[in-house]
């Protein structure tokens, strides 16, 4: 599905340096906006003030907290991380709740940044979302081309919707609403739970217990699907050139090439490897792999950014290991 354009990027500027930018960040607490803190404090700008905010500051799904909590701050940037997410076997027990929360979530929070007239916006979707057959690598034009993969449709219509009002923010407004696409992510302060973490998380604190009660170390699935894995302080160094700096109205990918690829059995021995877990593996193939790939073209966003360096795998899961351990007591678990 193609969408006409409107409104030319070329015509939307980018930071003038001397100018104050107000950048207020949803979901501020969570793993990426926990990156984006770090990262700030040694990339801040001088005519930048970040703001990062979390439930506690608002309930998100009530507009009137939403538009209480944003116009405290008036930003003039924002950068909308502020989801209900979590791990495939979640998604697929609620799906509609998932859904219903972050319509709400999104609804409200393109209200009112247009009502305060916010110069730039920029939410975040996920490779997830995609159809599930398509051809590889995916390019960002695809996003409507088919249905996503069933264990993840409700989270994935309510992302993909987030496109949708991008363009119609733009058509009817001339709203500059833009929306990126990381691959998986991981790293510190992410969700670790045993019930509902993503595959790095998850495994992280697997194996974490089965070292302590000497249990051998149960993967689900065959262990053969593909995905592309990107560090949380990477994609917080990319949201900050973004909010900068981008301003095409289509989306763009954000994620390690096409070679960084790595099936989940090489995944599951890093973290092994990495925890020094030296017990029995074994991969429980009675449960769903879910999508088999989701391969993501990097093309244009090697146009804009064609240096810019991921950290290696190992690195990344190592650090995020470290910060698993060192704050085990009070980590999402």
């Amino acid at each position: 599905m193609r969408f006409h354009r409107f409104v030319d990027p070329k015509d939307l500027p980018n930071f003038i340096m001397d100018e104050k930018v107000t950048i207020l960040v949803t979901g501020g607490s969570g793993m990426l906006g926990y990156a984006l803190q770090r990262v700030v404090k040694v990339e801040k700008r001088p005519n930048e003030e970040w703001i990062f905010i979390n439930s506690k500051d608002g309930d998100l799904r009530d507009i009137n907290q939403t538009r209480k909590v944003i116009e405290k701050y008036m930003p003039t940037h924002v950068l909308h991380l502020a989801s209900a997410v979590s791990g495939m076997f979640r998604n697929i027990k609620f799906n509609s709740d998932v859904l219903l929360t972050n319509q709400s979530i999104n609804t409200n929070v393109y209200q009112v940044c247009k009502d305060i007239k916010v110069k730039k916006l920029i939410s975040c979707l996920s490779t997830c979302i995609y159809p599930d057959n398509v051809t590889y690598p995916i390019t960002e034009s695809m996003l409507h081309n088919g249905a996503p993969h069933i264990t993840s449709i409700g989270y994935s219509f309510s992302k993909r919707m987030l496109d949708v009002m991008n363009r119609c923010y733009r058509m009817q407004y001339g709203c500059n609403f833009l929306s990126v696409i990381p691959t998986n992510l991981y790293g510190p302060n992410d969700n670790f739970s045993l019930e509902d973490a993503h595959v790095i998380p998850g495994l992280i604190h697997k194996v974490h217990r089965c070292k302590k009660e000497d249990t051998p170390l149960i993967v689900w699935g065959t262990g053969k699907p593909l995905r592309q894995f990107i560090f949380s302080y990477d994609l917080a160094k990319l949201m900050i050139w973004a909010i900068r700096e981008y301003n095409d109205e289509e989306n763009i990918f954000f994620s390690v090439d096409e070679d960084d690829e790595i099936s989940i059995k090489e995944l599951v021995e890093i973290v092994v490897e990495e925890s020094g877990f030296k017990g029995d593996v074994v991969f429980d193939e009675t449960k769903t792999d879910g999508q088999y790939k989701k391969t993501v073209s990097t093309a244009k966003m090697r146009q804009f950014l064609p240096d810019f360096k991921f950290t290696p795998i190992r690195e990344g899961i190592r650090e995020t290991i470290r910060w698993f351990e060192e704050n085990y007591e009070t980590a999402r678990t």
